[in-house]
Parts: structure tokens; sequence; C-alpha cells
């Protein structure tokens, strides 16, 4: 299935080309008659063969694509809704339409300025009805596939119950499939096993299952509506990388943290999915990526610096790494500038406090500053972090939460960040349960996370460096 979805990437994106090529050189056309500077051509092929002409024929199709991936077009190939289809498509060709007016037609020398508003009507209605009816054309098809079942998604139903067997039917009873195919189910609980009419799989082959079966999407439905019972099989299934959905109750924890889509009867709740705009995503992905790279360009003589006080300081390393939990529940290694003697933690691992003997003098001082806390630009130009999100903790620490809060889990769905609302409101925790506190705040903003949200806590990070309240 992973070569059906690039193949239809590869459709959509060939289609936009092509759309952007044809409603460009039809705007060249009415160029050619309106603007004044074209009475310098003898004839229509001179001007539309000569090199600046046919190098904004590249170009501008090239920034169209551009446009379409920051509107997070490409993100979700298959199962297009219409509608937003819809609105997606209008709102980022009005964007475009805005840049390249003013940025290559605003520049002609018109013979009277009401030409200009032809031109913007003629290239908003070549570039939305071309890319539109392309659109609609290649959704249409793959749409009407998945409802006569000729594709489908293998998915896995975690849990074999009354619940399970019964969401299986109703699935597999649909007129119009919506492109769940069931491939079985994963046992939760033995003596709650009931569904009979596909195989039944013991829990400890579930890596096997996913990678035989090429499972896609996958579906958690435990007998109880325990949060607990439904939240501790996810330690297990983010890794996979994989949609995880559940069946939505009024007792459901996650129905206040995820948007709600509904399967006919069975309104379900996607787990792992971003509230996040899929523009916003695309957007936060590249912002990250640019200003990790121009903050290790910009701070490197702080780098060196503070790496010289640090060896001055205290006998060790310069950096410190420490294995922690990330996104899908990945760990990966943090690196900070160290700011405790060597070998500090003996044994089990212990959370620093305020007025920590292992803390080293600069190192007082560059947590106070939150001066340890820069070399993670690496992280983030790694992939591995992002600029906001929640601060990513050890296994360890991760077992004693979710015991006490298992909607922790739910953090796992983005990546986590250098600074975080619950950093900014709540501040360094040095207790588990101080962690439970600050983890309510990062429920919130996986709630309610956006771009200007980002920003916010980005800005309220730096008063935070600047007036020294990082400990």
């Amino acid at each position: 299935m992973k070569a059906a979805y690039q193949k239809q990437l590869i459709k959509y994106i060939i289609g936009d080309y092509v759309a952007a090529n044809l409603a460009w050189v039809s705007l060249n056309a009415f160029r050619y008659n309106f603007m004044a500077t074209c009475n310098s051509f003898q004839d229509f092929y001179s001007y539309i063969s000569c090199p600046q002409i046919i190098l904004g024929q590249i170009i501008c199709p090239l920034l169209w694509l551009v446009i379409y991936y920051f509107s997070g077009y490409y993100n979700s190939p298959m199962r297009k809704s219409r509608l937003q289809e819809f609105n997606k498509t209008l709102y980022s060709i009005q964007i475009g339409v805005i840049f390249f007016f003013f940025i290559v037609v605003f520049k002609d020398l018109p013979r009277d300025y009401r030409i200009y508003y032809k031109l913007i009507c003629i290239l908003f209605s070549s570039q939305f009805l071309l890319t539109y009816g392309i659109r609609v054309l290649l959704t249409q098809r793959v749409t009407k596939k998945i409802h006569n079942r000729e594709l489908g998604f293998n998915t896995l139903i975690i849990g074999a119950g009354e619940r399970a067997k019964k969401l299986a039917s109703e699935l597999d009873s649909q007129k119009q499939s919506l492109g769940y195919s069931i491939v079985g189910f994963m046992e939760l609980d033995k003596n709650a096993i009931v569904a009979q009419n596909k195989p039944i799989w013991e829990w400890d082959k579930i890596d096997q299952i996913i990678h035989e079966k090429e499972i896609e999407e996958i579906i958690v439905v435990p007998e109880s509506t325990n949060k607990k019972e439904l939240l501790e099989p996810l330690s297990q299934l983010y890794h996979f990388n994989l949609p995880i959905k559940a069946i939505a109750d009024e007792n459901n924890i996650l129905s206040r943290s995820v948007k709600m889509t509904a399967i006919y009867d069975l309104p379900m709740i996607e787990i792992t999915r971003d509230n996040m705009s899929d523009g916003e995503k695309n957007f936060k992905e590249v912002a990250d990526k640019v200003i990790a790279f121009i903050a290790l360009c910009t701070f490197s003589p702080l780098f060196v610096w503070l790496a010289w006080k640090i060896k001055k300081s205290s006998p060790g390393d310069i950096f410190y790494k420490q294995e922690r939990v990330g996104y899908r529940g990945k760990p990966f290694s943090i690196i900070k500038f160290r700011t405790m003697k060597m070998d500090a933690e003996q044994g089990t691992p212990q959370l620093s406090s305020e007025d920590d003997d292992r803390m080293t003098p600069f190192g007082r001082t560059m947590r106070k500053y939150r001066l340890d806390e820069l070399p993670q630009f690496w992280n983030v130009l790694k992939g591995e972090m992002s600029l906001v999100g929640p601060r990513p903790e050890r296994d360890y620490f991760v077992q004693l939460i979710t015991q006490k809060a298992p909607s922790y889990y739910l953090l796992f769905s983005v990546k986590p960040g250098i600074t975080s609302w619950g950093m900014v409101k709540y501040g360094y925790a040095n207790t588990v349960d101080k962690m439970i506190e600050r983890l309510q705040f990062d429920l919130i903003y996986l709630d309610n996370r956006s771009l200007s949200i980002d920003i916010k806590i980005l800005i309220y990070t730096i008063r935070t460096i600047l007036t020294g309240k990082g400990m």
C-alpha cells in the first residue's frame, strides 16, 4: 500500500504542475495583449520564447508546488475529504495569486490600471479551475475504488471481545467501504475473547503481525471503558508509526484531546492525530530546521566560550548525553552542556533540584539561563526534536508517570521540544508528582497546538532566559 500512496502522491504533484503550466501560459497570452511592455515583440511567439518568459514558465509552476506543500495538501494523498480539498485548494490559490501578482504581474506597465483587475481574475480562475478540476478527477477515482472495496487498508483490531467483534462486523457490512480491511484481532484479555470470524493473535506477536500482514491502521477496542486499559497498549504501538484509533464514549479520556471522526454508528477518535493543521505542521517542520541551523551558526562563538568555562570550572566532558523517549515512543540521545559533576548519577535515576549538590557552580548559572539546553538545536536539526513541544523524559520516569497518569502516552503523538508550555508555566519538576502536575499543561497544549501558540511559548521562553528564571 505504501507504493499506492506514493503513486497517488506523484499523480497529484504532476497534475498540479501541469495545471500551473497551463494557467501560466494563459496568463502570458493575456499579458502579451494587454501590457504596453509587449509592444517591443514582433509577435506572440517571439514574446513567449524570450528567456525571461521561459524562465518564468519553469520557475512559477515549481513555486506553486511549494505553496501547495505548505498548504498541507500532499500530506494525505489517500481518503481525502472533498470539502477540505475544495477549501484547501481555494485558500492556497488565493495566497499564490496574491504572491505572483505582486512579484511578477505588478511590475508590468498596462495601458490602463483596470487591466490589473482582469489579469488577477484570469490568473485566479485559470489556476483554480485547472488545479481543482484535475484534483477532483484523481480523488474521485481513488474514492470510488475504496467504496467498491478495490482498494483497502490492512487494519488490525487490538482486542477480541464482544465490542471488537461488533466493530469488525459493522465495518465489513457497510454498503460503501470506508477503506478498513480487517485482517484480524490482537488479544488484550484471554478471558474476554469472543471474536471468531477472523484470526486472533496473542499480544506477544504484535511486532510479527504488524510486519507480516503489512498493517496500515490500528483500532484499539478494549472490553471495558477504563482509560488505563485503553492507554496502556499505546506504549507498544506508537513506535510502529501507524494511525491508531479507538471507539469513543462519554467516559473516554481521549475525547478531550483529539478530534473525532464518525464511522456511521460508531464514532471513532484518532489517538495519533495531530490537532495542528497539515499546513502548519509542514511550516513548523521547515522552520524548526532553518531556525536550528541559524542558531547553531549564530551561537557557535557562545558555544566555544561555554565549552571553555565548563572545562575550566570542573573536570570532565563538555557535553552530556542521555537517552530520552521521543516521538512515537522512539528513544533518542538528547544532548546538553554538562551542568553536574562527572558520574553524578549512580544507580537509580534521580531528578535534579534547585539546591542539588551534584551541580557545578557554573552549571547552576547555565541552568538559570537555560544555556545548557542550547546544544539541543542539533537534536532539532536531526529531526529528533522540535523547538516547541512536550519535554522528553527518560523511560524510567515515563514508567513511573504512566502508572499514575496513563494519559502521558498522548505526548508521544508529537515531537518533544526544547521548550514547552509546561516548562514556561511550571518550570523544572523535581518529583514525579510535579511532573504529573506539569503534564496537564502539556495536554492542554496538544489540544490547542498551532503556530501562534508556539510563537507565544518561544517569546515567553526568551523572556524566562533573559530574566534568569530558568530554575
